[in-house]
């Protein structure tokens, strides 16, 4: 998995921290080659004139889908004391299959209760995609953005939900059409007071 750096920036406003994935760079030339391979493997003629480009245009797409933005992380001083749920809905995303190298894709619900700071809504999002973009499985991708902004934001409480269609399950295998996957990690007040829980859970539209 990568690794997550942070390096500290002055800010005006905000935490002055940068977000990147500090992983090892993407030699798209070794992976046309191996795509090249793989093709002949699969019984493809290469030499085939359609074929002459997907080498690249497949290395192109796979870099453009493990790599993801980097960012700065905005938060700000929670002036006025709010305390109730932050809550972002049906955020987009999308990421790779490590075990067939297959995208799923669909939807994240991401929630906090705010402590001393608040985050930029935009920054959740930004989060997501920093995880997502990469080798992963549901699971672990949901764990990884709820304990990043428990340890980064410390709010009282953080809740992450993901509902995703695999086409490891839709196009091979079961061959399984329109099902999702709902997987979900909750920190602090969220995980330990039943009615924040239900509270985040209803907001979400699923039951506790």
């Amino acid at each position: 998995m990568s690794v997550i750096t942070l390096i500290n920036r002055p800010a005006r406003t905000g935490a002055g921290l940068h977000v990147v994935q500090n992983s090892a760079p993407i030699d798209e030339e070794a992976a046309r080659r191996a795509i090249s391979d793989l093709l002949r493997a699969l019984g493809k003629d290469v030499t085939n004139p359609h074929l002459a480009e997907t080498p690249r245009r497949v290395a192109q797409a796979f870099a453009e889908m493990l790599t993801p933005r980097e960012f700065d992380l905005t938060t700000f001083e929670n002036e006025e004391g709010y305390d109730e749920l932050v809550l972002v809905r049906d955020i987009p995303f999308h990421s790779l299959c490590e075990h067939h190298l297959l995208p799923f894709s669909g939807v994240a619900h991401i929630g906090y209760l705010p402590g001393d700071r608040i985050i930029g809504l935009s920054k959740l999002a930004r989060v997501l995609e920093l995880f997502a973009l990469d080798l992963q499985v549901q699971e672990r991708l949901t764990k990884n953005v709820a304990d990043w902004l428990e340890e980064n934001l410390q709010p009282r409480g953080v809740g992450v939900v993901l509902e995703a269609e695999h086409q490891c399950m839709s196009l091979r295998g079961v061959k399984v059409h329109g099902s999702h996957t709902v997987t979900s990690a909750l920190h602090g007040c969220l995980r330990e007071d039943s009615r924040s829980r239900q509270e985040f859970f209803t907001l979400v539209g699923l039951r506790s």
